[in-house]
This record gives C-alpha cells, sequence and structure tokens, in this order.
C-alpha cells in the first residue's frame, strides 16, 4: 500500500506547490466574506438576510465569469511545455478583450435582475436593504473579470505567489474598509450593508491596478509582454477563447447557479432562515475555495503534460489529486465536527438562526467527499480541454437533479431547509460518477 502511494510522491509535490499559493490567495476571499457576515450579522440581522441574497445570486455570476476566463488555462498551459512565450502573452491580451465583452454581457444580465427584485418573492422588509447593496457589487464586476485574466495568466505559467499575494493585500483592505464603512469609523457616516459593497468596490479596483502594474514592471514577464504588445486580439484567438471558456464557465455558473435559487427557495422559509443560509454558505465556501486550488493545479498540470503529450503523467497527476482531495476532505469533515456546536455563535446572537445552522451543518460535512472528488476530476478534464462534457454534466446533476430534489425535500415533503440543502450532496454524488467515467473514457486510450 506505501508503496502503491510512494510512486505518486513527485506528483504529489508538484500539485501541492502550485496550489497552495492559489488556495491562500483564494482563502483571503473566504476571510472577506466571513469578516463580511460577522460584521454586517451584528450590526443588524436583516442585513444579514439582505447580504445572503445578493451574494448568492451575484456569485453565482462571479463563478460565471471565473469560470469562462479558465479558458486561458489549458491555452497557456500547453504553450508553456512547448516555450512558446510570445504566444503566452498574446494569449493574455485576447483574454482582457473576451474577459471585459463577457463582463459587459454579465452586468447587463444583473441590471434586469436589479429591476426585477421586488417580484423574487423576498421579505419585503429587505427590499431596501437589498437594492443598493446589489448596484455596487454589481459595478465591481467589471473589475473581477479584467483582474481574472491576469490570475490565470500569472497561476498557469506556474508563478501562482503574485496571485496570492495581489488577493491578500486587496481582502485585507476590503475587511479594514467594511470596518470603517459598515460601522462609520474615522469621521465617516455608518452605511451598514451599503459601506460593505463600497469597500469591495475599492478593493476590486485596488487589486486590478496592482496586477497591472505587476504585469508591467516584473522583469521575469519582459518575453511575455513583448507578445503582449506585438499582437492584438484577433478574431480566430476571441473564437477559442470562447469555445473554451463559455463551458467552463456555464458548468461553473450551473453549480453557483443551484445555490443562486437555494437561497431564493430558503428565502420563501423567512428571513432567519436565510440569515442561516448565509452562515452555513459562508462556512462551506472554507473547503469549497481548497477544492478549488488543489483543481487549479490539477488543472494547469494536466494541461502541461498534454502540451509535452505525456499521458502517462496526466493520468498520475489526476490520481493524485484524487488522493489529496480526499485527504483534504477527512480533515475538513473532523474539523467541522469539531466545532459544529459553536461555530453559528461567532456569526449571530439569534437563537433561532443558530437553531436553523444546526440542522444545515452535519449535511454540509457530509457532502465534503463528493464535492472534492466533482471539483477535482473537471479541472483534470479541463486541463485537457475536454470542457463541452463537463458542462452538459453540470447541467444534468445541477438543474435536473439538484434542484428538483431540493424543492421537492424542502416544500412538498415538508423538511424545510435542511430538505432543500440535502439537494447538495444528491447532485454532488452524480456529478461524481459521471465525471469519473468521463475521465476514464477520456485518459485510458492514450499512449
Amino acid at each position: 500500500m506505501l508503496h502503491t502511494f510512494r510512486k505518486y510522491n513527485n506528483d504529489y509535490r508538484a500539485i501541492v506547490s502550485l496550489a497552495v499559493p492559489i488556495i491562500i490567495g483564494q482563502l483571503g476571499g473566504i476571510i472577506t466574506g466571513m469578516a463580511d457576515t460577522l460584521m454586517v450579522g451584528w450590526h443588524s440581522t436583516h442585513e444579514l438576510a439582505a447580504a445572503s441574497f445578493v451574494n448568492n445570486v451575484t456569485n453565482a455570476f462571479i463563478i460565471t465569469g471565473t469560470g469562462f476566463s479558465f479558458g486561458l488555462t489549458p491555452i497557456v498551459s500547453e504553450a508553456l511545455a512547448q516555450k512558446r512565450y510570445h504566444a503566452i502573452g498574446h494569449w493574455l491580451r485576447s483574454s482582457l478583450v473576451a474577459n471585459m465583452l463577457t463582463a459587459v454581457l454579465i452586468v447587463a444580465v444583473l441590471m434586469g435582475l436589479y429591476l426585477n427584485i421586488e417580484r423574487m418573492g423576498q421579505p419585503e422588509e429587505l427590499i431596501p436593504i437589498i437594492k443598493p447593496y446589489f448596484a455596487v457589487v454589481m459595478i465591481s464586476m467589471l473589475f473581477v473579470m479584467a483582474s481574472n485574466a491576469f490570475r490565470q495568466f500569472v497561476e498557469s505559467i506556474t508563478d501562482a505567489k503574485v496571485s496570492m499575494w495581489i488577493l491578500l493585500i486587496g481582502n485585507a483592505l476590503n475587511i479594514v474598509g467594511n470596518y470603517v464603512l459598515i460601522y462609520g469609523k474615522c469621521g465617516l457616516p455608518e452605511m451598514g450593508l451599503y459601506g460593505a459593497g463600497i469597500s469591495t468596490l475599492i478593493s476590486r479596483i485596488v487589486m486590478l491596478l496592482m496586477f497591472v502594474g505587476v504585469f508591467v514592471c516584473k522583469r521575469k514577464y519582459a518575453p511575455y509582454r513583448i507578445g503582449f504588445a506585438a499582437m492584438g486580439a484577433d478574431r480566430k484567438s476571441l473564437r477559442r477563447l470562447n469555445a473554451l471558456g463559455w463551458p467552463i464557465g456555464l458548468q461553473q455558473g450551473l453549480e453557483a447557479a443551484t445555490f443562486c435559487f437555494t437561497a431564493i427557495m430558503v428565502g420563501w422559509l423567512g428571513s432567519m432562515e436565510l440569515a442561516a443560509h448565509q452562515i452555513a454558505i459562508t462556512i462551506s465556501t472554507v473547503s469549497y475555495i481548497t477544492f478549488l486550488g488543489l483543481g487549479s493545479a490539477v488543472a494547469i498540470r494536466t494541461g502541461f503534460f498534454k502540451g509535452a503529450n505525456d499521458w502517462a503523467r496526466v493520468r498520475k497527476i489526476t490520481v493524485a489529486g484524487l488522493h489529496i482531495g480526499l485527504m483534504t476532505a477527512t480533515v475538513v469533515c473532523i474539523v467541522l465536527w469539531s466545532i459544529h456546536k459553536d461555530v453559528s455563535g461567532f456569526f449571530t446572537d439569534s437563537a433561532e438562526v443558530m437553531a436553523f445552522v444546526a440542522t444545515l451543518l452535519p449535511i454540509l460535512i457530509v457532502y465534503q467527499f463528493f464535492d472534492g472528488v466533482q471539483i477535482i476530476l473537471a479541472n483534470a478534464l479541463r486541463g485537457l480541454a475536454d470542457v463541452k462534457a463537463i458542462m452538459w454534466i453540470s447541467f444534468v446533476t445541477n438543474f435536473l437533479i439538484a434542484i428538483p430534489v431540493g424543492y421537492l425535500l424542502g416544500f412538498r415533503c415538508g423538511l424545510g431547509i435542511a430538505g432543500i440543502w440535502i439537494a447538495y450532496p444528491a447532485g454532488f454524488l452524480c456529478s461524481d460518477l459521471l465525471l469519473g467515467a468521463r475521465a476514464w473514457r477520456m485518459m485510458r486510450g492514450k499512449k
């Protein structure tokens, strides 16, 4: 048994060394989200409920847009294996153009939702709090999408520490801004949830400026800058980025939309349930981001070895990623179980909200293994540019299985918020089976 695992040692090290800076950078965003939830929750339970609705809706689009930018990863990884550095600079420029066009489309869709918030069945008392916060977060999408292009570039060339530090600095700025603007410190007016939105917008602008500054000034990036400046974003490049990016974006968006729809359904139950949902989702994102960082490292490595036409290493990287994902899920489950009785008290003093959170945490613990496996498998396929398959699998498991199961159990069977949450492990398990079958078919015949 030990000999079996030892043969993956080099792959374990490669994945972990690449994943750790990605995870740290992403966890900075999660810590910011937790700080948002803590500060908003202690300011007002109604604001916490409003934040839950807005964050779940807008995060679906942020995740879709980020997924779209992932289309750059397999292209850059292959070019890096073939040492085509000028071409990578060209692809970065094309990615910036494609990302900004996508951002404009996303903002247009969000504007349509903004104009129809009153028709979404949310508690009436939350609407005046929801709308201004929604508007500010919507505008910040433009800066998120521009930053995503640079972020995928630096991570795909295995320089993930750059994005880690930029994300950490930007998120630290966001936390300070939240404290100042939510509670009205340093002589500024008390703005509550709207202040949290303003802080988020400012931090996202600053992060984009830092990415641009590093790309322009860092000596190591000189060959990429030549390609960036020499070649424009031609239609052929944009078509390829769209062909890769949209299936990934839709796959990510479909999964995020499941959380969006469940947030809307939880809102039908009431403000207390919605506040509990926000707390449980905030806790769950720590493990999700960890799995996503591991998955990103797997995608970069599988894309690199595909470019080198080394399919044996592609298979080893995928299996090693699954090993690490399962070990991570085990640790996460142990930690969650050890704190499950007390963790909700950090976010609220409402006994009713805490009782609802207590019913959700066992479900959250159960689905960690399913979620970790599906993320690793989907990213292994993403590195191979097999993106249409993961899009259709996501559609089936989320829209045809998870959402209907949540509605039936939550409302028809009378299980309430717990029934809605059972949709998550049901969808993830089906996704594991379908993605595993697809990965097996893709890799077994390659030499």
